[in-house]
């Protein structure tokens, strides 16, 4: 149980790291084209986002659609015993 809770925390740190790390890279992307891109950087930027957040939303979806069950194989296996003990 500890080791779980110390992936799972390992795992937030990693998130909230790589996300701080997002940031500065927008906006050193943002300084670097200020004077002269700047709206286009924006615009490049705000793309970027919105292709990687409709991407994950449809990967969410396709996972959430999936129609199998995970505990599939543990019915299978209640129904067989259950065949096997009721006469």
């Amino acid at each position: 149980k500890t080791r779980t809770v110390q992936m799972l925390l390992m795992a937030g740190l990693a998130l909230v790291f790589a996300l701080l790390l997002l940031v500065a890279l927008s906006v050193l992307v943002l300084i670097i084209f200020w004077d002269s891109y700047r709206l286009q950087a924006a615009i490049g930027l705000c793309l970027f986002y919105i292709g990687g957040s409709l991407f994950c939303a449809w990967r969410l979806h396709m996972l959430v659609s999936d129609e199998s069950s995970p505990f599939s194989a543990t019915l299978e296996e209640l129904a067989r015993d259950r065949e096997r003990l009721l006469p």
